[in-house]
């Protein structure tokens, strides 16, 4: 189990990390877990939730001003959703910089094709996680100044 850690506290300390679903998902439980895994891990969540227009993504995170953008989808549609949600952040110039990845089930086939993972990347996400990859992503948290104690 881990835990935040002394000093770091997900309700008042450092910038926001927007977690949100893509457009067509209307998953929520993956956002919950994943809300829960971020603040474990010193993060202060904005948990915007399921089907979440790309505009009202882009509405949120320059409202915001988010360090991290989290983007999760379950139903498998999570590459075409990505690619125009990611566009539309990056189009915006307060959001071309903000770090933003990708995870979950991504296509319907299962496991997205080098191609398609660098479809995503070329567009604007920093990193795109396989569907049930929380150690690379828990990895990836670390970039972000806040680590989760063991």
């Amino acid at each position: 189990m881990r835990s935040i850690p002394k000093g770091a506290s997900p309700v008042d300390s450092g910038p926001v990390t927007v977690l949100s679903g893509t457009s067509s998902d209307s998953h929520t439980w993956n956002l919950v877990f994943l809300q829960l895994l971020l603040e474990e891990a010193g993060h202060r969540v904005a948990n915007i939730g399921p089907c979440v227009p790309d505009r009202l993504l882009v509405e949120e995170c320059l409202a915001r001003t988010p360090g991290l953008v989290v983007v999760s989808s379950v139903n498998g549609h999570g590459y075409d959703d990505g690619l125009r949600a990611v566009r539309e952040l990056r189009a915006q110039p307060g959001l071309a910089r903000v770090p933003a990845v990708i995870g979950g089930k991504l296509g319907v086939n299962g496991t997205l094709a080098p191609d398609r993972v660098r479809d995503l990347l070329d567009a604007g996400f920093d990193a795109v996680f396989a569907d049930g990859d929380t150690e690379a992503f828990t990895s990836h948290l670390s970039r972000f100044g806040l680590r989760a104690a063991s």
